[in-house]
């Protein structure tokens, strides 16, 4: 599963301009607010022409060069920073190195007490999916979010001993499907099974197709169970522009081939309506209905959904990763079970 792939043939892939043996940098969105912010010692704010530091103007933008770390609000980050005005608010930007980065994800999306090869495995999928999304959207002032929309990245004060160990173990290691770093898509927990792809985003990847996934016991989303009145359903479908009235039946119409639902009828003294599980599930709450996998029961005046598993359940299952360490498994078998097909490359500094 290991490969080794030029420093020059990454540049080309990735647009990466850097000095030679340089690990590239991300650039990380912190935080777009119309409040003041204090970033470092200074209290920023956004006005005409840009940042203002008290009524001071310091132009369109002001940056803090690396290698910091620098705070800003609550966080403490790696790297460069720059605030710019925009459009009557401050976005803040933190670009920092590569390795940097992972390990402030990493800090923040695991467990920090897991198995060794659990973090490193983590570590390789977050460098990875750094790389898939940088320059990805050209003329945009950043390639990650610093919260669950991307990997939630918590900076310096997410990083441990351990999770810098596991970063500087897999140092530059990525995963590569035909010469580009993989969608490595990421969960909490499977509920016993994987989703493709397909069946999430509409797009079929090789190296993201369902598989099985035993001894996730120790998850505390192996199973859930949640009540949501009819009144409640009405109201969180209602801004999807359905109004059914008195919220009468919900019954799965479809599942995928892993078990996960597919479409769901609702139906109300108003009519009925077919949309996706994951339309439901967003409209409910991706926290109160953690996942696809579930049952609807009718109690009373309310429905029960009993299900399993936490997150869109593509890639690779975080608490299935740390059964396989603990049975053994190293992060790079670990990474070759939930990314078949995928090579695991590094990045070579020559």
């Amino acid at each position: 599963m290991r490969d080794r792939v030029s420093l020059a043939a990454m540049i080309g892939l990735l647009g990466l301009a850097r000095t030679a043996g340089a690990d590239p940098d991300v650039r990380v969105l912190l935080v777009e607010t119309r409040a003041p912010l204090r970033v470092a010692d200074r209290l920023l704010r956004a006005g005409p022409g840009g940042v203002l530091d008290g009524e001071r103007s310091l132009g369109p933008a002001w940056r803090l060069a690396g290698p910091g770390p620098h705070q800003v609000g609550s966080l403490e980050v790696r790297g460069a920073v720059e605030v710019a005005g925009d459009g009557g608010g401050l976005r803040v930007v933190n670009r920092v190195p590569l390795e940097d980065y992972v390990a402030g994800t990493l800090g923040r999306e695991v467990y920090h007490g897991w198995h060794d090869e659990t973090l490193k495995a983590q570590a390789v999928v977050s460098r990875t999916y750094a790389l898939h999304r940088r320059g990805r959207h050209q003329g945009r002032a950043f390639d990650l979010e610093a919260g669950t929309t991307s990997q939630v990245y918590g900076g310096v004060r997410a990083e441990t001993p351990r999770i810098r160990a596991a970063v500087a173990s897999t140092r530059r290691e990525i995963l590569l499907h035909d010469g580009a770093p993989i969608l490595a898509a990421f969960h909490s927990a499977s509920g016993g099974q994987t989703e493709t792809a397909e069946a999430v985003w509409g797009e079929r990847l090789p190296y993201l197709v369902s598989r099985p996934v035993p001894h996730e016991e120790d998850s505390p989303d192996t199973y859930w169970r949640v009540r949501v009145t009819g009144t409640t359903l009405g109201r969180a479908l209602a801004p999807l522009g359905l109004r059914l009235g008195a919220i009468r039946q919900v019954s799965v119409v479809d599942r995928s081939a892993s078990g996960r639902v597919r479409r769901v009828r609702v139906s109300g003294t108003e009519g009925s309506e077919t949309l996706s599980g994951r339309a439901l599930r967003v409209a409910l709450g991706e926290g109160r209905i953690r996942s696809t996998l579930f049952e609807v029961r009718t109690r009373d005046d309310a429905f029960i959904f009993v299900g399993s598993g936490h997150g869109h359940g593509v890639g690779m299952s975080q608490w299935g990763a740390e059964a396989m360490a603990k049975r053994g498994a190293t992060y790079r078998e670990i990474l070759e079970a939930f990314y078949p097909g995928a090579v695991l490359s590094r990045i070579d500094p020559r």
